[in-house]
C-alpha cells in the first residue's frame, strides 16, 4: 500500500533588506508617478518618452494612464519581492531612479527649461 506523500511546509521568513528594498521601489514609483504627471502638466504630453505610456495618456488620460502603469510596476515589484528577488528589486530601483525619476527632477527644476 502506497502512503500519500508529506508535504512539508516551511513559513516564509522575512527579510529586512527584501522589506527595504521594497519600500525603496515603492517609493521610486511614486517618484516617477507624480514627476511624470507633473512634467505633462508642464511641458504637455509630448514630453513623455515612452512610447506605450505616451499612447496611454493619450488614449486615456495622464492621470488614469500614470496609475495603471504604476499598479502594474509595483504588482511586478510585489510580486518579485514575495518570491524573494530581492536583489532584482534593488536593481530595478536602481534602474529606476537613473534612468525615470533624475531624469525628470532635471527637465522640471533645470533653470533653462524649454
Amino acid at each position: 500500500m502506497l502512503l500519500p506523500a508529506t508535504v512539508v511546509s516551511q513559513p516564509p521568513t522575512r527579510s529586512t533588506f527584501g522589506d527595504a528594498i521594497l519600500l525603496l521601489f515603492l517609493l521610486a514609483q511614486l517618484l516617477d508617478g507624480v514627476l511624470t504627471y507633473v512634467g505633462i502638466a508642464v511641458f504637455g504630453e509630448g514630453i513623455e518618452g515612452n512610447p506605450l505610456l505616451a499612447w496611454y495618456i493619450a488614449m486615456f488620460g495622464p492621470g488614469v494612464a500614470l496609475i495603471g502603469a504604476k499598479a502594474v510596476a509595483v504588482g511586478c515589484g510585489a510580486t518579485l519581492h514575495f518570491c524573494a528577488r530581492h536583489r532584482t528589486v534593488g536593481v530595478l530601483t536602481l534602474i529606476y531612479l537613473a534612468a525615470a525619476v533624475w531624469p525628470w527632477m532635471l527637465i522640471i527644476w533645470s533653470p533653462n527649461r524649454m
